[in-house]
């Protein structure tokens, strides 16, 4: 299953790998040059497709729980000045997707969209320590009830060059479903209230939609 944002550039891929093989077998007459430019064809393309792969997540619903937006690995846990949105004190849990990772973000609580904002940007590679401050990136808040306010910021990195985000302010949306798509990666910062209990340690890789990150 693979996701919309990628159907676009899957086709066109395809559209390639059928042109070259056909101009590779018919003007090409080196065998092993034949083989290896046909191979690098096909790898190309199996990495376009994995890399919009929009696997099923089975996300248990509870509003106490913040669940992973994201695939990847956690590079930062501390607690930080939030500038944007809060202007206070935050835990902040960075999530840094490499080219490999399922590129789907999902809202990590079910709740009410109050702020979304596009910020234009840099594209510093995405564990640099301003990349959350001065690269290319979207930031939502999210509240319910239980948990009360929290942040997701969706950073571009070196190799991210668009930012997908279908949160939309005032609306309504459900924790696991899909938040948008970071194209080639890239990174999400999550900033939760002070009282939140961390579930993960730094390293950890997470899986989106599925993983509790923290509980209130």
């Amino acid at each position: 299953m693979f996701h919309k944002e990628g159907f676009k550039i899957i086709l066109i891929s395809t559209l390639i790998l059928g042109v070259g093989i056909i101009l590779i077998e018919n003007f090409i007459d080196i065998n092993w040059l034949n083989k290896l430019l046909a191979s690098i064809l096909l790898v190309f393309y199996i990495i376009i497709l994995q890399f919009f792969r929009n696997p099923k997540r089975n996300t248990i619903l509870n509003e106490n729980n913040i669940i992973a937006p994201v695939d990847g690995k956690v590079v930062v846990i501390e607690e930080v000045f939030e500038k944007e949105y809060f202007k206070d004190k935050r835990l902040q849990v960075s999530i840094f997707m490499s080219p490999i990772n399922v590129h789907v973000t999902r809202y990590p609580i079910t709740g009410k969209i109050k702020y979304s904002k596009y910020h234009p940007g840099k594209y510093l590679v995405a564990w640099h320590p301003k990349a959350s401050e001065e690269n290319e990136r979207t930031t939502i808040v999210l509240e319910n009830d239980t948990v009360g306010e929290i942040l997701y910021r969706q950073i571009a990195g070196a190799l991210a060059k668009r930012i997908v985000n279908y949160a939309i302010q005032n609306e309504n949306v459900v924790q696991g479903s899909d938040a948008g798509f970071i194209k080639f990666g890239s990174r999400v910062d999550l900033f939760l209230p002070l009282d939140a209990k961390i579930n993960v340690k730094l390293n950890d890789k997470v899986r989106g939609g599925e993983q509790i990150i923290a509980n209130l």
